[in-house]
């Protein structure tokens, strides 16, 4: 289409932080806003919902180019997209602004994404009740610009060039990368091992729609969980530069608590049919995914979801629900979901001694629960005993003393990485249809 050419043409005119490179030709600028201006025109019928949006994002537009192409500033159009008002399954959006896409460029450069809103039945019913939340907005890849043709699988208010922060009022997830990139780990993942998945495993792995609801569930609970339980101040909200291993474990609770919820739902005589295979599916997608994608993911700078992963994978083998024995994994299936509550529990409870301890302490007990399962680096300042210069210094301290590495890969994740490290890396840029 006309508009992703235009949007593609423009990327490589923009500097770092969205404005015009001072070596570009203002003229040629010009020219492909006008381009791009013109087929929001052509196409914003067949989005009514978003009437008030393709206005804004106009002027928005054409503010730009009478500003001499400074800094972007997209404000007006980004309070005037509202997705989490309309989550209808299946409805379109289409979506331009100058934005950096997370695991893809730093650079606020345009990007364009055609999608649509994932949101079955039994979602809406889950999202009305006990699992309420009003910014959850999952939806799926029909077509985008360069920036999403990376890992990126989130579309967040927070990443536009704005002159000012707005309340967010959505928050936005493809859950067909997720699903998609699941699945073709997971298989390979369970190839290479000789891993023998339970029937519902493998449903969830032949069949994208059904993943895909899977990981709305998933991410339904997950999202909402940053906010809720027995919180230290504020644990992740707030950019604030702290121990990655504070990131991994949050990011663990709120997939443990996921997993804790489904392992309810499916349980209990009041759940529906359709949630309650969901919920049992869950509990497999959080467990691979955790197990054998997050791990080898990305580099080992500070990587704290590959840690949470680490975590996951020793708990439950130190549990003896898990076993790599022969050169085969297996799970005690009975075991695994009370072993993985147990995980649960464990951080819980750190949570909830962390209002009554200073910072440094809560930070030292997060480290040691780490440190209780996994092994760390043999270097490690923290692992010896940090001094007394740094324990009474500001916290920079005893972050920038946290290695990059600080819980180096197992020999199991060594071994397994060199046969699956590829297939991970080929799922950059996947999508649902792929």
């Amino acid at each position: 289409m006309d508009l992703k050419a235009a949007v593609g043409a423009l990327q490589p005119l923009q500097q770092k932080d969205g404005a015009l490179a001072a070596d570009a030709d203002p003229a040629e600028a010009t020219a492909l806003i006008a381009r791009v201006r013109s087929a929001l025109a052509q196409l914003a019928p067949a989005f009514p919902h978003d009437a008030a949006y393709f206005a804004a994002l106009d002027a928005d537009l054409a503010r730009w180019v009478v500003g001499g192409f400074d800094v972007p500033d997209f404000l007006d159009s980004l309070e005037a997209f509202q997705p989490q008002q309309h989550r209808i399954d299946g409805l379109g959006h289409l979506v331009l602004f100058p934005m950096h896409t997370q695991n893809g460029s730093a650079q606020r450069l345009f990007e364009a994404v055609l999608i649509e809103t994932v949101w079955p039945e039994f979602i809406d019913s889950l999202e009305a009740g006990a699992y309420s939340n009003a910014l959850f907005v999952p939806i799926r890849f029909v077509d985008f610009t360069s920036g999403y043709d990376t890992n990126s699988a989130v579309l967040f208010p927070e990443t536009v060039a704005m002159r000012e922060i707005p309340t967010f009022t959505w928050g936005a997830i493809f859950a067909d990368r997720e699903a998609a990139r699941f699945r073709r780990v997971t298989r390979a993942a369970a190839d290479i091992t000789r891993l023998a998945l339970p029937a519902d495993a493998a449903r969830l792995l032949e069949d994208q729609r059904l993943a895909e609801e899977t990981f709305v569930m998933w991410d339904l609970i997950h999202d909402r969980t940053h906010m809720r339980g027995d919180l230290p101040f504020d644990p992740f909200m707030i950019k604030q530069r702290m121990p990655y291993f504070l990131y991994s474990l949050e990011e663990l609770r709120c997939d443990l608590t996921a997993f804790r919820e489904s392992v309810r739902l499916a349980r209990s005589e009041d759940t529906d049919e359709v949630t309650r295979d969901r919920a049992q599916l869950v509990q497999y997608a959080v467990l691979f995914d955790r197990l054998f994608r997050f791990p080898l993911t990305g580099s080992r700078v500070r990587n704290y979801d590959g840690l949470g992963g680490q975590l996951l994978f020793a708990w439950l083998h130190q549990h003896r629900v898990l076993h790599w024995t022969d050169t085969s994994l297996a799970f005690d299936w009975d075991g695994v979901p009370d072993a993985v509550v147990a995980l649960s529990d464990a951080i819980d409870e750190l949570y909830w001694r962390s209002i009554d301890r200073p910072k440094a302490a809560h930070w030292l007990a997060a480290y040691e629960l780490v440190r209780s399962v996994l092994d760390p680096h043999p270097a490690s300042k923290w692992a010896r005993g940090l001094s007394d210069e740094i324990l009474s210094g500001p916290p920079k301290g005893m972050t920038d003393a946290v290695l990059d590495d600080e819980f180096p890969l197992s020999m199991f994740y060594e071994a397994l990485g060199r046969k699956l490290g590829g297939v991970i890396e080929s799922t950059a840029g996947i999508t649902g249809s792929d």
